[in-house]
């Protein structure tokens, strides 16, 4: 595959062109796996009227694609692809993706959770969130020991 394999960006992002891009017609393709996230309204009990991602430029890419590197060396895949959002995101916003593409199906199955798991408690996001209480900053990772555990990887070593 060719082209970048991790994209911060403030934009929105369209799934069929970024599966389009990361597949670029390759036959050996037999399977193609993604997952969107999105914007809630709820968070903790409160409702939220927006939020706002922050990263530290450099960083950020660097660590997601040391990640990408992890799920090449432990799955069986072609290529995979992050594209995550920064900045102001309002409800029903996409926030990221991950797709996958393989020549069979368990496989992108299991690096793009292997991924999403990764992106969720481990990636250098800081998040606020605009409340009716008020701006609150949230940690953007989850803390999910059973989720890293499932890859054995402890929040030390992550």
């Amino acid at each position: 595959m060719t082209g970048a394999r991790v994209s911060i960006q403030t934009e929105d992002f369209d799934l069929q062109t970024e599966v389009a891009a990361l597949r670029q017609a390759d036959a050996r393709v037999g399977a193609i796996c993604s997952f969107i996230g999105t914007v809630r309204d709820r968070n903790d009990g409160s409702t939220v009227a927006s939020m706002e991602l922050e990263h530290y430029p450099g960083m950020t890419e660097k660590a997601i694609e040391a990640m990408i590197d992890e799920a090449h060396r432990r799955f069986d895949i072609l290529g995979a692809r992050v594209v995550h959002r920064v900045g102001l995101l309002q409800p029903l916003d996409q926030i990221m993706m991950v797709a996958v593409i393989s020549a069979h199906r368990g496989q992108s199955f299991q690096a793009c959770e292997f991924l999403m798991d990764y992106l969720k408690t481990q990636a250098p996001f800081w998040k606020k969130e605009q409340t009716p209480e008020g701006a609150r900053w949230v940690d953007a990772r989850v803390d999910d020991d059973a989720a890293l555990a499932r890859w054995g990887i402890t929040a030390s070593n992550a």
